[in-house]
């Protein structure tokens, strides 16, 4: 059953309600502190905490571990009591779980100060460990306290907030009509293989060494990323950083 099915207010404020409120209405910047929680942080270095703490502003987690909760006055900040409760991350790096990191910078997923706020709340009973903790988000989501994503509540006692992202609909989006775009045109590599040509009606042309045809294909962009799905049926992705494109592994710029 969809935690939407039996959703009210009433669900929502059942737990942390000034908290959960003061979040929502956050507009102002300011700090936010889950305090006196059992926290699996997955970095190597923190390991595990009890009556521990996690500060995140905006999207940012900037502290992790006992006693921040002494500054959330003199910080404003917006404090949510976790008593009983276990934080995990939301994003699992099964690689970092089977010891398969080399370096800590590389724990991406973990609650580490300079990561993304992205963690579960869910009581001590059904967390021992990450992937517990996981389960309960997909098998009893009613029984999450808390799913922030990037600092923003998903879920809030077990029930969808209001205003939260929605996943894109299902399916092949349609084609955009691309004129005027600054990304149109005749894309180049430093050494003249590749020549990836968008049109304003969103298909692509590769010509490769000389090969004209090589690929052909749908386009959309999205920000800064681009999305190919070639007409041969794979799909590749590329990201635009300032004049340059960047595809596998190739860094063009507009002829």
């Amino acid at each position: 059953m969809s935690t939407t099915d039996t959703a009210t207010d009433t669900d929502i404020m059942s737990w942390n309600p000034t908290a959960i409120c003061e979040i929502l209405s956050n507009d102002e910047g300011r700090p936010v502190l889950f305090t006196n929680a059992r926290i699996l942080t997955m970095d190597p270095l923190i390991g595990t905490m009890t009556g521990a703490d996690l500060l995140f502003v905006g999207s940012l987690t900037v502290g992790v571990g006992p006693a921040i909760v002494t500054a959330a006055q003199d910080d404003n900040a917006i404090v949510v009591d976790c008593t009983g409760m276990t934080i995990a991350p939301a994003v699992v790096d099964t690689v970092a779980l089977a010891g398969g990191r080399g370096r800590r910078s590389e724990y991406v997923a973990t609650l580490t100060p300079g990561n993304a706020p992205d963690f579960l709340v869910v009581p001590d009973e059904l967390a021992a460990d990450v992937p517990s903790a996981v389960a309960t988000l997909l098998t009893r989501p009613e029984q999450v306290r808390a799913l922030v994503a990037a600092g923003r509540p998903v879920l809030w006692a077990g029930t969808d907030v209001s205003g939260r992202a929605t996943a894109p609909e299902a399916g092949i989006p349609a084609a955009e009509d691309l004129t005027g775009s600054p990304r149109v045109g005749v894309w180049i590599d430093r050494n003249d293989f590749l020549h990836q040509e968008l049109t304003v009606d969103g298909r692509y042309d590769e010509t490769r060494g000389g090969r004209p045809h090589a690929y052909q294909g749908r386009y959309w962009v999205d920000g800064n990323r681009i999305d190919y799905l070639d007409d041969l049926g794979f799909w590749a992705y590329g990201e635009f950083q300032g004049d340059e494109l960047h595809h596998a592994g190739y860094v063009m710029k507009l002829g």
